[in-house]
């Protein structure tokens, strides 16, 4: 199929999609949002337990040392103090050379001690580094710890690193205690199936996913690519994984640059609208499917996506917690107090 060609159907897409998600929903809202008694047993991991029940879980993207004596530096009203008020790795970010992402044992133990937290995301796609993995899992297990936070680990693609590299990746993450591998940037059905089956290996098929509700490991994985929806159905048909997220961010870029014959003034709105398309068709059908679905949050869309059925929020920035405490209050969860949240605003 020619660009063009691609583009048009891209728009007939985002019409047809935005004009029927809302009765989709509608309907299959009842289920999710209604709370139901666990049909199997609790889980270590709490994400679990949360998505069985159809309740949305609610994160954040591990900062790095850098990023944390940044907002340690930054008064209060200019984004918090500690992991707080740290913006989440997330890459791609900024101008000119970034120091090297650094994560520590204590940046694990701070989001540990936050009450408003389930899990962190530790971004490692762009630099991939073992030892972060183990200092952020030392952090989050710490006597300190108010709870159990689940601990999910993003690594490069299967296509830049490899199966051989990428098998040896799972394994260390889930042998070294983390509650989940996130894999990014899949393709097509063949990469998916290497993935689910490197999830299995990896945890002696110990993976949660609705046709293994016994599982205590996650393994996610990522559509970023338009062409790859059109394999939506094999994918989740797949099964025996626990996520299917779009990485909404890359599936925009990619769109917009498709629709080079498009006028410059209409590209983003177009390319923006058919990511949104194409995220909720991907939402659908892991909703469908009882597999959790993954997305970036903040305190503008956090109550829109929780009544949308999305299981997992992530944050980042100075407003995280902000916009977990609206989160949870539209999840119909209680809302933990904090210090900050305790302490008078400062003059």
């Amino acid at each position: 199929m020619n660009r063009k060609l691609i583009g048009t159907v891209l728009f007939i897409l985002i019409a047809a999609t935005l004009v029927v998600a809302g009765n989709v929903r509608g309907a299959e809202g009842e289920g999710r949002s209604g709370g139901s008694t666990q049909a199997f047993r609790a889980h270590e991991n709490v994400l679990l337990d949360l998505w069985e029940d159809g309740t949305t879980a609610f994160g954040v993207y591990v900062p790095t040392e850098a990023q944390l004596a940044q907002a340690a530096a930054t008064p209060r009203g200019g984004g918090g103090r500690g992991a707080r008020g740290a913006q989440g790795a997330r890459g791609g970010r900024g101008r000119g050379q970034r120091p090297p992402a650094v994560y520590t044992a204590d940046i694990g133990r701070q989001l540990a001690e936050n009450p408003l937290y389930d899990y962190a995301f530790l971004n490692l796609e762009g630099n991939y580094s073992f030892d972060a993995v183990t200092a952020i899992v030392e952090g989050l297990r710490s006597p300190t710890a108010v709870g159990r936070k689940a601990l999910l680990v993003r690594i490069p693609s299967l296509d830049s690193a490899g199966p051989e590299l990428t098998m040896e990746r799972v394994q260390e993450i889930f042998d070294a205690g983390a509650d989940g591998v996130v894999m990014p940037h899949v393709r097509n059905l063949e990469e998916a199936e290497t993935l689910v089956g490197f999830f299995r290996d990896a945890t002696g098929g110990d993976i949660w996913s609705p046709q293994n509700p016994g599982g205590e490991k996650v393994g996610m994985l990522m559509l970023e690519d338009p062409e790859v929806v059109d394999q939506l159905d094999e994918i989740i048909a797949l099964g025996n994984y626990s996520v299917l997220a779009c990485g909404i961010g890359s599936m925009g870029g990619a769109i917009r640059g498709m629709m080079e014959n498009f006028p410059e003034s209409v590209r983003g709105i177009a390319a923006s609208g058919a990511a949104r398309a194409l995220n909720m068709t991907i939402l659908d059908a892991a909703t469908e499917a009882g597999m959790a679905d993954m997305i970036t949050a903040n305190s503008g869309n956090v109550e829109r996506q929780v009544e949308e059925g999305f299981l997992a929020l992530l944050m980042s920035g100075g407003g995280a917690d902000d916009a977990i405490r609206l989160g949870l209050a539209a999840a119909g969860r209680p809302v933990p107090e904090t210090p900050e949240a305790e302490a008078e605003p400062e003059q």
